[in-house]
């Protein structure tokens, strides 16, 4: 397994926000997190990527506990793009060359360089290369943080609300790119989504989270009516589209 989360709590000074969260993630997965707003999607992503740490539980990436690893090993086996991004004062080239930074010892090398400018193509991100980062559209600002993580050549990606600053065309650009990746080099990805729909096309494993805890955990078949209804508190119907369901508000 690329992923193992044993018991992982977490809390607030005011509040528990995690009880009890396991799941695992293996070669080639990606797991998709639902619930609604302040449920502890984003609150699990930092305790798996070690920004927080948690209460009791464990995280193992690649057979090793992280609370063991140093901060370049963890940025090795782990990339990670937040809701919100914040950039030094650089350009997109710069910024996107930081994913290399774990790999980087004295100086920056040929293969750095090749790593770089292959994420930048697969993003289309070649024309904003000497563009400063501050001066982007959110949208735009939010591939440049996706081709960071994309450039760490990590185990596993980590993305929270990915496609939340894009538009249609680019969320489905984003998406697929994200896919192939992952299949290309039998890779994990764990994403956090409001937009259901989106996270069928996205996803092969998903998680409701409820009240601090997983409400239910499987493949497409726990998109129900019954789970979508008991977690969001929406009536949905589910229509089959071109092989693919989608989720309709009643």
């Amino acid at each position: 397994m690329n992923l193992v989360v044993e018991s992982l709590s977490f809390q607030y000074p005011s509040r528990k926000v995690l009880n009890e969260i396991s799941l695992s993630l293996d070669k080639g997965e990606c797991l998709s997190i639902l619930g609604t707003n302040g449920v502890g999607k984003s609150t699990l992503l930092k305790c798996l990527n070690r920004i927080l740490r948690q209460q009791s539980g464990k995280v193992v990436v690649m057979g090793e506990d992280i609370q063991g690893l140093s901060g370049n090993d963890l940025a090795k086996r782990i990339g990670y793009v937040s809701q919100r991004n914040h950039f030094p004062a650089s350009t997109v080239f710069d910024a996107v060359l930081l994913g290399r930074k774990p790999y980087i010892k004295w100086d920056v090398t040929r293969q750095d360089l090749e790593i770089v400018h292959s994420v930048m193509k697969s993003l289309d991100l070649e024309d904003f290369a000497l563009r400063r980062v501050d001066e982007l559209s959110g949208g735009e600002a939010q591939k440049v943080a996706i081709a960071r993580a994309l450039a760490q050549k990590s185990d596993i990606l980590m993305f929270d609300e990915p496609t939340s600053n894009l538009d249609l065309k680019n969320q489905l650009e984003v998406i697929g790119i994200i896919k192939n990746i992952i299949r290309e080099r039998q890779i994990s990805a764990i994403v956090t989504m409001h937009d259901l729909n989106m996270a069928l096309r996205f996803a092969d494993k998903f998680i409701f989270m409820k009240a601090g805890k997983i409400f239910a955990a499987g493949d497409i078949r726990i998109i129900t009516r019954e789970n979508i209804l008991a977690v969001y508190g929406v009536p949905v119907d589910i229509e089959i589209h071109h092989n693919t369901p989608v989720i309709i508000p009643v």
